[in-house]
């Protein structure tokens, strides 16, 4: 099992940046896929972005493409959510996860939200 913490949330202004990093530990986090997804109040958990194993390929909601960029340091057991150009519906609660069975997001992408480690959320606020 994989423990995972989120850091980096907080509040800024319409068009601001943050960076959002979540730092895993226990089992071996560079072999598996991982990703970003966010909850809106009264809204669903839905996609944000996501990681292969080694960073070479990422995925992204269109929501978000253009604006957040997601990648990984497995050296560092640590994978990072870039986020610019930040508008007030990007207010969520953001929650990283890591795959526990598959290296490659696309191979099976139901499996990150229905199967993944995640961790407990950082929240996010961006004011207009």
């Amino acid at each position: 099992q994989v423990q995972l913490v989120e850091s980096g949330g907080g509040l800024v202004q319409a068009g601001g940046s943050l960076r959002l990093s979540c730092a895993a530990s226990g089992r071996t986090f560079s072999r598996y896929a991982s990703g970003w997804f966010r909850q809106a109040p009264g809204k669903e958990r839905e996609f944000v972005a996501a990681i292969n194993w080694k960073g070479s390929s990422t995925y992204y909601a269109d929501s978000v493409k253009d604006r957040f960029t997601i990648s990984r340091d497995n050296a560092k057991n640590t994978l990072y959510l870039q986020m610019n150009s930040l508008k007030p519906e990007d207010t969520a609660v953001y929650f990283c996860a890591v795959d526990r069975y598959y290296s490659e997001y696309n191979s099976h992408p139901g499996a990150l939200e229905k199967t993944g480690s995640w961790g407990q959320g950082t929240q996010v606020t961006v004011s207009s």
